[in-house]
């Protein structure tokens, strides 16, 4: 089978993650690497609302999701150590995590690199958490 990466803080978990999800398994077995605590402190400048558990068992839970884990790297390529390890064939992001080091590392390893829209699911709407953050006013 196919396997697919896809990384990403995870953090207040809402319908956008889902459907990137559900888009990103289409593209066969989904493993998602989860930024842990203390890189998502050290990119963000913040700590996260979700401890990395609890994401990782949000992340787990989703169907669409064969296996999730805490990245034991780290800063913005923190997933390469487990990258190495589970060699996927495709690397999925959306347009907002997409950069030219992740394209650049794919081509490196002669793995696909997919750039998915931030599309909602049917009639929902466009979340993100950054948007979340603002509306829950969480600093």
């Amino acid at each position: 089978m196919t396997k697919v990466l896809v990384s990403g803080c995870f953090d207040l978990m809402h319908s956008g993650h889902i459907a990137f999800f559900e888009t990103a398994s289409a593209y066969g077995d989904l493993y998602v690497a989860i930024g842990s605590d203390k890189t998502i402190e050290e990119l963000k400048h913040r700590p996260t609302v979700c401890g990395e558990e609890e994401r990782l068992y949000l992340v787990s839970s989703v169907k669409y999701v064969h296996k999730a884990f805490i990245s034991s790297g780290h800063g913005m390529l923190d997933f390469l150590p487990e990258l190495e390890i589970i060699r996927p064939d495709v690397f999925v992001v959306n347009e907002d995590g997409a950069s030219e080091a992740k394209k650049q590392l794919c081509e490196q390893y002669g793995i696909r690199y997919v750039v998915l829209p931030r599309t909602p699911k049917g009639h929902l709407p466009r979340r993100s958490t950054t948007d979340l953050r603002q509306y829950l006013m969480v600093d």
